[in-house]
């Protein structure tokens, strides 16, 4: 449960918020956040691919946001980089002669589904502009 896909993601986009209209370069993101750039663009085309920013090649040329910040809600973001349950992966082979192991894994995905909802939820009431308030 160490994934920092949805911290990168947010860092990114609070950038681009407080600079509306620039193109930022994935050198400068990854200054701030202090990764590599190549994680930096990894994340920039999933967020591209879901309609969060716009990006623009060339010397000239970098990424912003695709909307106004105000109509990016963080469920948005969750759901854009999310690639594993919030309460981590479940265990792959579980004895099925244990009354516990044959329905751990059908339990933890009914447990998964409402935790996931709940954080969607959640996330669903705030905006990128909202969490970009935090930041004078």
């Amino acid at each position: 449960m160490s994934n920092t896909r949805f911290a990168t993601a947010i860092h990114i986009l609070t950038l681009l918020a407080r600079q509306p209209g620039e193109w930022l370069n994935s050198d400068y993101i990854a200054g701030s956040i202090q990764v590599n750039p190549v994680i930096v663009r990894r994340e920039l085309i999933i967020l591209n691919e879901a309609g969060l920013v716009i990006s623009k090649k060339g010397k000239e040329g970098g990424v912003q946001l695709a909307k106004p910040s105000s109509k990016i809600s963080l469920a948005a973001i969750y759901h854009a980089v999310k690639n594993t349950e919030v309460l981590g992966k479940k265990n792959l082979n579980p004895n099925s002669q244990c009354p516990v192991g044959r329905q751990i894994n059908d339990r933890l995905t009914q447990l998964f589904l409402e935790t996931d909802y709940l954080v969607s939820n959640a996330l669903t009431k705030k905006t990128l502009a909202d969490f970009g308030k935090q930041f004078k």
